[in-house]
């Protein structure tokens, strides 16, 4: 499991460091995806055990990662569609997603 969270985490900062602006937006994803996937491992694995605790269970997971990675998925989402609009936006006024392009100079303020 670590090794696909160092592949997500490697991925994610060479695409954040292109200059394509979705390139970038892939990259946040790639990036929330791994911190989802070590939060899901930090939090331990515990087999089949449920995650509530209910009459009679001895053996149980603890679900705070679970409901913080829940929470973390859905915020991921809704920053991600916002990055996706704000791209498209910018791509219809500029018609580029060139990085360097968009940074504009002191001319064109």
């Amino acid at each position: 499991m670590s090794v696909i969270i160092g592949f997500l985490f490697m991925a994610a900062v060479y695409l954040i460091l292109s200059r394509s602006l979705l390139r970038v937006i892939i990259g946040t994803g790639l990036l929330s995806h791994g911190a989802h996937l070590l939060i899901l491992t930090m939090g331990g694995f515990a087999g089949p055990a449920p995650p509530v605790v209910a009459d009679g269970v001895t053996d149980y997971v603890d679900p705070l990662p679970q409901a913080l990675i829940l929470t973390a998925i859905v915020i991921s989402f809704g920053v991600t569609a916002f990055f996706l609009v704000m791209a498209y936006r910018a791509y219809q006024e500029l018609e580029t997603d060139n990085m360097t392009l968009l940074k504009g100079n002191d001319e064109h303020d």
